[in-house]
């Protein structure tokens, strides 16, 4: 079958206005922190051979971009441009205009292309010029109704046939439960599982078997009062979102893809991690997992739950496959908890963020080493970087082993890809991809997290910097 290149372009403005309110986001926002001292497993202080595989013209261009965003004011000034942008009616020339620059500056920056075949060339590029792997994101994220959420289906699956046509091992999906299944739903049964947790006795008739999803300490403020039952349409539609991951999961399963799901904003969670740990326990078996589900480090309850989680799949014998993240939505969960008079469920501090971070890292780690489960560490910060390598090294988990593998997202943190590459390890990139129109909720959070002088970028761009500056020594002087 032949692979489509068009993607559709219009996007809901309720997606957009979900990220005008919670664009922030805290992964990695601050560079190093853990205590830990940095680990000789993973030294970048040698450029020459970090970025030999980097051109100068694209290390000129990502320095160019990175140090853009770094910019407060133009970045304020870009994302308003955005904002209006998507919000204006189609057809209009500014409009136009903004979306043409952004398509030429972030939009390469942080994408791999507009359609699926310059996507699938540049994941072969990566793979081939520097050994990285991909995580491929169809760049849909929100769905307001089952229509919608059909239309996303046909995209993640063009994705998957997309990816099975790559280089073995090179690539894989990721895949948002807020694309196939409507979020008014999503939250509807999100408050049912967190009334189920308050009260065990309480009945979902709709509820199959899953690993623990919530615990004592998870936000069960966001559900006050018992919820109404779900609607038989709500029942048909929930099945009909189920049956939609399983297909996905059936065509990664077909074409040894894994299959990573995203995390999303703590009112969302929970039934998020039902359609996961569901799909896991139907699809994963033998030694190593395809579905991996995603534990966002600056909860305070999620340490907790991916503990009770695992601990279940082991018990039961299922592999589960586990991508440790510090977390997004930041703004919107703390808004939302200051509104409503209660505890932010995020950590006090970004400190506490990351020793959670490095904590959860270290319990996956010894799990990988028991032969239980998978982990898929997605940090920017190099401190966690060189504690989760030093770890792997300690316990003896072989560089070449499967079950561990770092990410980081297109465009950020390369010197820590590349320093985690050439020190033997399995590393991909997060790949989104589709036209700018689609992707802007996501180009808005890449500006936040790396606006400011201490903002995510600082330490790729030192080590931008330094390599260049050594290149233009030895051009000058012969100097090396």
């Amino acid at each position: 079958m032949a692979i489509a290149t068009k993607i559709p372009t219009k996007i809901p403005r309720t997606l957009v206005a979900r990220y005008l309110s919670s664009a922030s986001t805290l992964a990695d926002q601050l560079p190093e922190a853990p205590s830990q001292p940095p680990a000789p497993t993973l030294d970048l202080s040698d450029t020459r051979q970090l970025f030999a595989s980097v051109p100068t013209a694209t290390l000129l261009r990502s320095l160019a971009n990175l140090s853009t965003l770094a910019a407060g004011p133009i970045v304020d000034l870009g994302a308003a441009a955005l904002r209006a942008a998507a919000a204006a009616p189609e057809g209009r020339l500014l409009p136009a205009a903004v979306l043409g620059v952004a398509r030429a500056t972030v939009h390469r920056h942080f994408c791999a292309g507009e359609g699926f075949e310059e996507a699938g060339r540049a994941v072969e590029a990566m793979w081939a010029e520097q050994g990285l792997r991909s995580i491929l994101d169809y760049g849909m994220e929100d769905a307001e109704d089952s229509a919608a959420c059909d239309r996303n289906l046909d995209g993640f699956l063009r994705t998957v046939e997309m990816a099975s046509s790559l280089p073995p091992i090179s690539a894989s999906v990721c895949v948002k439960i807020t694309a196939i299944c409507p979020i008014s739903l999503l939250e509807r049964a999100s408050d049912l599982l967190r009334w189920k947790q308050k009260d065990p006795t309480f009945q979902l008739p709709w509820s199959t078997h899953s690993f623990p999803i919530l615990c004592d300490s998870s936000p069960l403020y966001l559900t006050p009062s018992v919820p109404d039952p779900l609607t038989e349409t709500q029942e048909l539609d929930l099945r009909l979102a189920q049956q939609r991951l399983s297909k996905i999961c059936h065509r990664c399963a077909e074409a040894g893809i894994p299959l990573v799901i995203d995390a999303e904003y703590a009112s969302l969670q929970p039934a998020v991690d039902y359609f996961t740990y569901s799909a896991a326990i139907q699809f994963n078996h033998g030694d190593q997992p395809m579905v991996y589900g995603t534990i966002q480090a600056y909860l305070r309850d999620s340490r907790e739950r991916m503990v009770n989680a695992v601990e279940a799949a082991e018990r039961q014998g299922i592999p589960l496959g586990i991508k440790l993240v510090r977390g997004a939505y930041l703004t919107r969960e703390t808004n939302l908890a200051l509104s409503l008079g209660v505890p932010s469920p995020i950590h006090g501090s970004i400190q506490e963020t990351h020793q959670c971070f490095d904590n959860c890292a270290a319990f996956l780690l010894e799990r990988v080493r028991r032969g239980s489960g998978a982990i898929l560490l997605a940090t920017h910060n190099v401190r966690s970087g060189q504690a989760a390598a030093a770890k792997a090294e300690e316990l003896g988990i072989g560089k070449e082993d499967q079950k561990l593998q770092f990410a980081q997202l297109l465009g950020m943190a390369d010197g820590l890809s590349l320093g985690l590459k050439n020190a033997g390890f399995q590393v991909s990139k997060y790949v989104p991809f589709g036209p700018v129109e689609q992707v802007i909720p996501y180009l808005l959070r890449r500006a936040e997290e790396n606006r400011g002088l201490l903002s995510t970028s600082t330490v790729d761009r030192q080590l931008i910097r330094k390599e260049l500056m050594r290149r233009l020594a030895t051009a000058v002087v012969g100097r090396t």
